[in-house]
Order: structure tokens, then sequence, then C-alpha cells
């Protein structure tokens, strides 16, 4: 099939093709029901259910494609987002918009030296040799060190280039790699848990940007509906990982302790039981709370406490 050619008057959902968000991202569409099979070597597939197809890029290329209105939708870094913007600024027409912090890909992009070096501040760096794969962000970082004004500098890039005092070097990949090669005397690299970096014999002294994924859009969609659609069923998916259904049976009389302990989203469910002197009870619960509730529960008189998974929601 030439899929090229079926596009037209189709959303276009750019995710990342491989990568650290890539497992992240496919989960929530499978949650969202975005039904589609991706061919073996081809980065488009067609979604079965919606006027919409996937366009698989890398996420440091998504803001790109979205920022210039090629692609719809996209899921990136928080990070890709931030360079793409601190090298091409947005404007009235072009750039993203971010609509929902996805809450996976944590990390953080650090400034990092070697553990047992002389550096012990950025400042001390300003003047040497720094390597990165997010080169806009880090100008703009040491320009802010190095007392340079980026943003009303005549120019661009190049200019700020010129300007700084710091020699700032690309590197696509192990980043990590450059100061025990010599090539650097400290990295700006992306930390996840920080076990590359202390293997590495880095460590970090200080933070460019904190990210996370974040869902974007262009700032001229082709089709708001379906964009509305999208965000509303993965922000349900993004709510039931959140939460789980906790439901009890307690007596009639403690029930308005116990529904200071399960509030739900609005307030909880109350059903009545044969017994009068009874009531059962729904009610949402944080999933990182759910022993501790379970125990002050239980410590209240409540019996029968089960707690049940949420596959999806729809939940302000």
């Amino acid at each position: 099939m030439d899929l090229v050619n079926h596009l037209e008057g189709r959303l276009l959902f750019a995710v990342p093709k491989k990568g650290r968000l890539q497992q992240s991202t496919l989960d929530l569409l499978s949650g969202s029901d975005i039904q589609f099979r991706r061919e073996h070597r081809l980065d488009i597939a067609l979604v079965k259910n919606h006027d919409l197809a996937l366009i698989f890029l890398p996420a440091a290329d998504i803001p790109t494609f979205v920022g210039e209105g090629r692609v719809d939708l996209g899921i990136t870094g928080r990070d890709q987002v931030a360079e793409h913007e601190a090298v091409s600024p947005p404007t009235e027409s072009a750039g993203v918009e971010e609509i929902l912090d996805l809450g996976f890909g944590k990390c953080r992009l650090m400034v990092q030296v070697p553990e047992k070096g002389r550096i012990q501040a950025p400042e001390e760096l300003v003047g040497g040799n720094i390597v990165t794969s997010f080169v806009g962000l880090t100008e703009r970082y040491f320009a802010r060190l190095e007392g340079v004004d980026a943003e009303t500098l005549e120019g661009g890039e190049l200019a700020l280039k010129r300007r700084l005092k710091t020699r700032i070097r690309y590197v696509g990949g192990s980043v990590e790699a450059a100061c025990a090669l010599g090539v650097a005397d400290g990295i700006v690299d992306l930390v996840e848990s920080g076990e590359t970096m202390k293997a590495a014999g880095l460590k970090a002294i200080d933070t460019v940007v904190d990210s996370t994924a974040v869902l974007i859009k262009s700032k001229k969609p082709s089709n708001q509906k379906l964009v509305d659609l999208i965000t509303s069923r993965i922000k349900g998916v993004i709510s039931a990982q959140k939460y789980v259904l906790c439901q009890y049976n307690i007596p009639r009389e403690i029930l308005p302790v116990a529904a200071k302990i399960t509030p739900g989203k609005r307030a909880p469910t109350v059903t009545a039981l044969d017994d009068a002197d009874w009531v059962a009870v729904s009610s949402m619960v944080p999933k990182k709370d759910v022993a501790t509730v379970m125990d002050e529960l239980t410590d209240k008189g409540a019996s029968d406490i089960l707690v049940l998974g949420i596959l999806n929601s729809r939940t302000e």
C-alpha cells in the first residue's frame, strides 16, 4: 500500500520511533483504543478506528514537525520541546502548544563534570569545552552565566556562538564519554536514574531543564475536534493509572469518618445494604496511598475491603 497517498484527510500524530519514551507511548495509545498495525520498517501507520495516522519519528525531531504544522499532534520530551524553542523561538503562527504532561519519562538535563575533578560549580566551566546533544539549551545556559543577553542579540544562534567564551560542541550519542576522552571539561546530558552518570565517573552540578513526556499540538491543527477527542482519551488513561477503586462495607454510623478517608474525586458512592445498619462504599483512591487507606479503614471498622484496577476513566 502507498501509505503516503492515504494520509489525505487524516490527522497526523507523531510518536517516538525508538528510545526511552517509545514503549510507554505505545502503551498509552493502546489504552486510548487507538488501533493500528505498524508494518516492518515503515514509519507510517494508519489508525483503523479514526481518521488518524501515526508518524514514527526520532523524539528530537517531533517538535520541529509539529511546530512547522507538518504534523498535528506529537508525543516527545519536554527537553526536546525546550531545545527546539531555544533554536527556533515560537511565533504567533509557528511553534508548539503543550496540551498535557503525560507523567512518564521523567529526567533532567544536567551539567556534569568529572567526579574527581577540580570543577565544583558551573561558573568554573565558563571558557572551557562543553559537549552536548542539546546545543541550543546549552548555549543559552552559558550565555546567562557569561552575562550575554541571548534574547536581544541580533544574528541568531551563529552570533550567540561567536559571543560565547565557552566552546560548545555537538555529539549525537555517548556524550558521557567526552570527559574521559579529553574532549570536554564538562557535558550537558540527560540524567534519568543517574547510573550511567556514575558509571562514567561524573557528577551533576546544576540542572538546565526538568523533563517529562508531553503531548503537544501545532498551533493550527487540521482537525481540532479529533485533537480534543484523542486528548480526552489520553487524559482518561493517565487518570486511570493514578487511581484505583476502593470498595468496602462499613457501619452506617461510621460513614462520616470513612468518607473523610476516601473522599473520592467529588464524593464517595454510598449504597444501602439489606442490613440497615451497614452501607457499601465505593471511591477512587490514589494508587500510591491505597495501602495506608486500607489500614485506616480497617482501624475504623470497615470490612470486605476490595481494591480494583481502573482500565480507563473520564474524570476532571
